[in-house]
């Protein structure tokens, strides 16, 4: 057949599982995503390549060939970088070395890695994080290593040199490297253009691969089937073909030295098909040869945090009330024991808006940083939360927390669902509803929930929200305007039937993160009759049966569920510029895929929020939390002053002549 008259067959949904499937593609670098590692590496991956990186008898032997190699004694400081499920570390652990750590991208890989840590008794220091920026001191580690083909996913090699000169500083003088990776001399000239195997009785992959353009990298396409389900996947990814060479010279300009060549590792399966990248590799090994990095003397004094919070002199209309009550200064003093907990640190708080300019430009010298809670708004109003940030960087003064541009995108739900779509995360279908539209005019397919567009901590969002005809659609608008002004805008969405979960983001992706255990609402306790949502009366009307009914509990998804959850969180999170902290609000429709709901900036931060619920599940306290939020924006604030350009200083005399 002529392939110039294969054309790409229109990308198609397969079925209930709603996966992009392509047809014929006659370039496969064109459907490359330059993040494509970001998302690969899951359950799927783990039955794949299953023959191989599953093969406890592959692992031992790669784990006595490493070993010789390196020749260190077991008590030695190891770093497993990229370690996947943690083959190697558990191996080289039950093998009798003591001080291990592991650290991979993949939220999946490491979940798998601690489980098998636990399951074999071992004690293994596994966590999430990017090669490209370590998350550990200088001279930490008297050994590093890459294992199992880990080394050349990124699209430019600039990338590559990065992690070589990450792992250049983090090991110790006279630290050792270690690395295996595709030969790419070999691959070159002997990879497979075309095949298929089957995995077990109901899966089945088919691959493609070609060499990129500039003949530098090799593309593989993989399509996973199901002998019931038809097409599961159908995915892009692609590694750096490396000769010695080319390793030699990105390693000796990274400052390496002893580079050494091992006898080239043949792989072998039990399925004795296609091997991939993992057929014939390179191993070698470097030495680091520099100078002790020169030890700061940290201080011991306590850092000065003012808390910036609301004004119980104000009132807030988003509170039953409209002023802060009992439950409010409940909270406020068990925020106050809580951080009291925490020695590190001298706690001062600010609440009068009224001379909260002044306050803050008298003390702004004596602060170290402050602890932004004030999710109420300047003056406690919702729609100027975005105030107080902005207030502190016209002044100078670093913070934990989102900045002004990422809470005036979050505020806005409407422009949230757009992002969101531009990114790939799934949203509900749903109309923006302006003050002159006539919504009998709309044609809409029910049940519906009316939103206010702008709206903060569920206000506005009641059980009459909810609507199965276009007189309730039409009465829920109606009450919102009545609430929150005529000219207020609505989003009218679908209302998905499917769980409700919450997910929280602690730290600043990609560098170094932590995500919360994800809870559900838990709905089986409401009477019959009443809409599944966590609103307004949920949050804040002790009478209210959502209020004594509702609770959260761990959420029971899918695996794959779970992981695209937090994959479009992370996503979400670096688009709007999140920091420190974050939630993320998902429901699942009919067909149990997440769409979002809203993000959550700068999240409820009291005791009983659901940020304090997800971090109980991980026997995390409160104290504890609030302390992993501060340490987070602690180390992206050292980051910035350590990063921050010569013009600073023009900024600092901006500064003083504004409060001159």
């Amino acid at each position: 057949m002529n392939k110039q008259l294969i054309k790409p067959l229109p990308i198609k949904k397969n079925g209930k599982n709603g996966h992009t499937i392509l047809g014929p593609v006659d370039n496969l670098e064109m459907h490359l995503r330059p993040d494509w590692w970001r998302r690969i590496f899951n359950s799927m991956y783990l039955k794949t390549d299953a023959d191989f990186v599953e093969d406890k008898q592959i692992t031992r032997n790669e784990v006595e060939l490493f070993t010789s190699i390196l020749d260190v004694p077991k008590e030695s400081a190891i770093l497993d970088l990229a370690c996947g499920q943690g083959r190697h570390s558990i191996e080289m652990a039950q093998r009798g070395f003591t001080n291990i750590t592991g650290l991979d991208r993949s939220h999946y890989l490491i979940r798998k890695a601690k489980s098998m840590m636990q399951q074999e008794g071992l004690k293994i220091g596994f966590k999430e994080g990017d090669a490209r920026k370590l998350p550990f001191p200088a001279d930490t580690f008297d050994v590093v290593m890459i294992l199992g083909n880990s080394f050349g996913y990124f699209e430019s090699n600039e990338d590559d040199i990065m992690i070589l000169k990450e792992v250049f500083r983090v090991l110790k003088p006279e630290g050792a490297f270690l690395i295996d990776v595709a030969d790419g001399s070999y691959l070159r000239n002997h990879f497979q253009s075309r095949s298929w195997e089957w995995i077990d009785k109901k899966y089945f992959v088919c691959r493609e691969r070609s060499l990129s353009n500039d003949n530098e990298r090799l593309i593989s396409r993989e399509i996973i089937s199901h002998v019931e389900k038809g097409i599961i996947v159908d995915q892009f990814y692609a590694e750096r073909l490396y000769t010695c060479d080319m390793l030699t010279d990105i390693f000796t300009r990274s400052g390496y030295k002893n580079i050494i060549f091992h006898d080239a590792l043949e792989s072998n399966s039990l399925r004795k098909q296609d091997l991939g990248m993992m057929e014939r590799r390179i191993i070698m090994s470097a030495k680091v040869l520099k100078q002790w990095t020169p030890v700061k003397i940290k201080s011991h004094e306590e850092k000065n945090v003012l808390v910036l919070m609301g004004d119980p002199t104000k009132p807030d209309v988003v509170k039953p009330s409209s002023i802060f009550d009992d439950d409010d200064f409940i909270t406020i003093d068990k925020l106050k024991t809580a951080l009291s907990f925490l020695p590190a640190n001298r706690f001062t708080y600010l609440n009068s808006h009224k001379t909260i300019y002044n306050d803050l430009l008298k003390n702004k010298h004596k602060i170290d940083y402050v602890l932004n809670l004030c999710d109420e708004g300047y003056n406690n109003e919702a729609r100027k939360e975005l105030h107080m940030p902005a207030l502190l960087e016209i002044l100078g003064i670093p913070y934990t927390g989102s900045g002004p541009q990422c809470l005036a995108y979050c505020y806005d739900k409407s422009l949230i669902r757009g992002v969101a779509k531009e990114i790939g995360v799934p949203v509900a279908r749903a109309f923006f509803v302006r003050s002159e539209d006539n919504v009998f005019d709309l044609q809409i397919d029910f049940p519906v929930i009316a939103k206010p567009n702008f709206a903060d901590s569920s206000f506005g969002i009641t059980q009459r929200s909810v609507a199965n005809s276009i007189e309730e659609l039409n009465d829920a608008i109606l009450k919102i305007r009545h609430d929150f002004g005529y000219e207020s805008s609505i989003l009218v969405e679908e209302f998905l039937t499917g769980k409700e979960i919450s997910i929280g983001i602690i730290g600043n992706p990609p560098e170094s993160y932590t995500t919360l255990p994800i809870i559900e609402e838990d709905y089986s306790q409401l009477p019959e009759g009443l809409p599944k949502i966590c609103g307004y009366e949920a949050k804040w009307d002790p009478e209210s049966p959502y209020f004594n009914l509702l609770r959260s509990i761990p959420a029971d998804l899918p695996e794959d569920v779970e992981k695209q959850v937090i994959e479009n969180c992370v996503k979400l999170f670096t688009r709007l510029e999140c920091r420190d902290y974050c939630r993320f609000d998902f429901r699942l429709d009919a067909s149990g895929v997440p769409r979002l709901l809203e993000v959550n900036p700068n999240p409820g931060w009291c005791w009983d929020g659901h940020l304090a619920k997800m971090a109980a599940i991980s026997n995390i306290s409160y104290s504890r939390l609030l302390e992993m939020i501060l340490q987070s924006a602690e180390q992206r604030i050292s980051q910035i002053k350590t990063e921050e350009p010569a013009h600073s200083t023009i900024k600092q005399e901006l500064i003083q002549l504004s409060a001159g």
